[in-house]
């Protein structure tokens, strides 16, 4: 009677260590009882917010990258830094560039009056990163949730695990595989630079020292962006010359044409192993939306909180 009845307890554990475990798991279908309304609410957000500036979309998507490649996308970036705490808002690949933060907190604001205390910022976050590559023409895919909310942050994450824009093509594929993405990901998820804008301080080296590049496109950059460190640092240029607001595959026909505005760009197509994927992706755009979703899909999965860790945080700028 105690064998059975210890081996009854034995299968009910297992079953309880199962269905736990299979319900941490992120699914497309987890918020469809206890917020049914979400993708409708963070897609008129969104959608909203590009349509009064269509930057933001490529600001959003990039919120979402650097949020992901600092343990995890859990919404540490969101973080603001307090007397007591220091968040990844001030890293060097965020500071006076990661923007959108005002629209992150509406779409949560919206959210929260639709279901209370539900929804993470980590999930809205990858939300609106799907919704701004949308509105922008680009490609959809069904985002993956169930993602709580970081309590901590780590600014030496975000310094170290971020490729910065001087980065070789042997960094990117090692930051990038660090994550558990393939370089075939990282040469798809770089596509997202056609969109968005970078900063003088980001491209000077390459368009006044750099061989590998056009020399009439890096003299119409030179107009906007001074050879003197401190001059003009925050000018903008954008990273795909040709159409900065739309989300298609000429970024990379800007590559095949030595026109990438960033060292880290360029580096995709310039003799190198990549080369062959950077030219597929200039003449099949088809190919280059199919796989870009696919690595989006794969970013979000990088080391989610799930089931009872992390939090769901009330605002997405402080922890509960």
């Amino acid at each position: 009677m105690a064998a059975s009845n210890f081996l009854a307890c034995a299968t009910l554990g297992f079953l309880i260590l199962f269905v736990g475990s299979s319900t941490a798991q992120l699914s497309t279908s987890f918020y469809s009882k206890s917020c049914p309304n979400l993708l409708s609410t963070v897609k008129s957000s969104v959608q909203s917010a590009v349509s009064k500036e269509r930057r933001m979309g490529a600001s959003l998507l990039r919120l979402h990258f650097h949020d992901c490649f600092v343990n995890g996308c859990d919404g540490s970036l969101l973080l603001d830094d307090t007397s007591s705490f220091t968040g990844e808002k001030t890293a060097v690949p965020n500071r006076n560039s990661a923007r959108g933060f005002d629209v992150v907190d509406n779409i949560k604001s919206g959210v929260e009056k639709a279901c209370p205390g539900v929804v993470s910022c980590a999930d809205i976050l990858t939300l609106a990163a799907r919704d701004s590559v949308v509105a922008l023409g680009g490609p959809t895919w069904n985002v993956k949730l169930g993602r709580r909310d970081a309590r901590t942050a780590s600014l030496s994450g975000a310094n170290n695990n971020i490729p910065p824009p001087t980065s070789s093509l042997s960094n990117l594929i090692s930051k990038f595989s660090a994550q558990g993405l393939s370089a075939k990901d990282m040469v798809a998820l770089s596509g997202s630079h056609t969109i968005g804008q970078a900063r003088c301080t980001s491209f000077r080296a390459r368009i006044y020292n750099e061989t590998s590049i056009e020399s009439s496109f890096a003299t119409s950059r030179r107009s906007n962006c001074p050879r003197a460190s401190g001059s003009g640092d925050n000018n903008l240029a954008p990273l795909d010359l040709q159409t900065p607001t739309g989300f298609d595959n000429n970024y990379y026909k800007n590559l095949v044409n030595m026109k990438g505005l960033l060292h880290s760009d360029q580096v995709l197509f310039n003799g190198g192993s990549t080369d062959s994927q950077v030219r597929s992706y200039s003449t099949n755009p088809s190919s280059f939306n199919s796989d870009f979703a696919a690595a989006m899909i794969k970013m979000g999965d990088i080391k989610p909180l799930t089931g009872s860790n992390g939090e769901i945080r009330k605002n997405c700028r402080r922890v509960n």
